[in-house]
């Protein structure tokens, strides 16, 4: 039976725009399919092409843009592409109007793309762009300035599906026992009953006596929570899939008020505290789920392998149904040649999975300068304890009381401080085991 859910033909964010390096190529995968994000020099707005050189297929990513022409050149060749795909240069070409006359067939394959609420969106489906400019992005109505949001961002890639993302992130009810010590408290959990108030191919609306939660297929899940008449925060989320067993999470988090805070505090020390801690506390439980769910699926269907028995995960049944209903409870990933295994494998490298450097340090560039600062700072503190020991040990015995003391005791503090970089906070950036029973 042939899915009625088209995945290919919808908008994706791909990554905050803040993220991405306008002088490096930066390799993605969706749907299964590899892509490479670029920008031309010549033009304001990113382009996101297939990952590979119509040459010989080697992958674009690894290219450059050239300073010369503000071009993609493929770093195998040196073929070029510009802004629409088309090559503007085949270095091997004895005849130079070769590249004008066999155009059309030499041009790497570029997808619409679209800049909006600090997103970079694309379409993957190559076979109908035409589709695309019809098709609105699904924009969070909470990432709105002229409504007094203010917001911040976040990309993380994730170690298990995108179905298990979107249950995971439709099911509010975990985060009491989850998250416990950081967005909840497991001794205040209060039953949350969920009501559906619209379910249908292209939207699921729930509501919750904190607020509303909607679903707008396939990567769109929103909450709004209210306090009192006029404060509201959001969680938007935009869940991605990657390949079998891989999914991303790029994440937007609205607010109405406290808005100077937001602003004072820096963007990587939220994401090592806050949004990468709350994403660790998913990760091996989820992981574990799927696979668990999986083995079980070989011999019964969900409704079986899951007891649900409280309103809590009606949104978690109504996901599962529509999934089932629209997409026959799989993702398209024989539409690109991929072969889903029988049989998943789990991993029990716990540095691995909860790996935050791979899957979001790398990804995010106030992350990225931050990790840079430390280094260099780390550097500036242990050249300053190398010189000054070594001096205030020739100083005469009169100087060295006056002067030496004082230098000495900022050595000491300069120690204090570089081990407080190198053991607790560039360790964040990299891997923090998230174990339950010891919060």
């Amino acid at each position: 039976m042939t899915s009625q859910f088209n995945f290919f033909q919808h908008w994706y964010p791909l990554s905050p725009i803040e993220d991405l390096d306008p002088n490096l190529p930066t390799a993605v995968t969706l749907l299964g399919v590899p892509l490479v994000i670029w920008k031309p020099k010549s033009s304001e707005t990113y382009r996101v092409f297939l990952d590979r050189c119509p040459h010989r297929l080697a992958p674009l990513s690894e290219g450059r843009v050239d300073e010369k022409t503000g071009n993609l050149m493929c770093s195998y060749h040196g073929w070029e592409f510009d802004a629409e795909g088309i090559c503007t240069r085949i270095p091997q070409a004895e005849n130079p109007e070769l590249v004008i006359e066999k155009q059309k067939y030499l041009c790497a394959t570029a997808l619409p793309t679209r800049q909006e609420q600090d997103l970079l969106w694309v379409w993957p489906d190559v076979n109908s762009t035409a589709l695309a400019s019809t098709v609105p992005l699904p924009l969070s109505p909470q990432v709105d300035t002229s409504k007094g949001f203010v917001w911040s961002s976040f990309v993380r890639d994730l170690e298990y599906d995108w179905q298990t993302l979107v249950e995971n992130v439709a099911d509010p009810s975990h985060v009491a026992f989850a998250h416990h010590g950081i967005q909840g408290n497991r001794e205040k959990a209060t039953p949350i009953p969920i009501k559906i108030e619209e379910s249908n191919p292209d939207l699921i609306k729930a509501t919750t006596p904190l607020g509303s939660i909607t679903f707008e297929p396939p990567c769109r899940l929103e909450y709004a929570i209210k306090f009192g008449e006029t404060k509201q925060v959001g969680l938007v989320t935009y869940c991605i899939p990657i390949s079998p067993g891989k999914s991303r999470i790029v994440g937007q988090f609205p607010r109405n008020f406290a808005k100077r805070v937001l602003q004072l505090t820096p963007r990587w020390w939220d994401h090592i505290n806050n949004r990468n801690a709350v994403l660790d506390g998913d990760m091996i439980l989820l992981q574990q789920q799927e696979y668990f769910l999986q083995q079980k699926q070989q011999k019964e269907n969900w409704q079986t392998a899951y007891k649900l028995p409280t309103s809590a995960d009606r949104l978690v049944i109504e996901f599962r149904k529509w999934f089932d209903k629209y997409s026959q409870g799989k993702l398209p990933w024989e539409e690109v040649g991929i072969a889903v295994k029988e049989k998943q494998e789990i991993s029990d490298n716990r540095q691995f999975v909860l790996d935050r450097y791979r899957q979001h340090t790398q990804h995010c560039d106030s992350c990225r300068t931050a990790v840079l600062k430390i280094k260099r700072i780390k550097i500036a503190l242990l050249g300053y304890v190398a010189i000054t020991v070594p001096v205030v040990a020739v100083f005469p015995d009169a100087v060295r009381l006056k002067f030496g003391l004082p230098l000495i005791v900022v050595a000491l503090l300069s120690l204090g401080v570089y081990c407080w970089l190198k053991f607790w906070l560039e360790p964040k950036f990299y891997f923090v085991d998230y174990v339950h029973a010891k919060r």
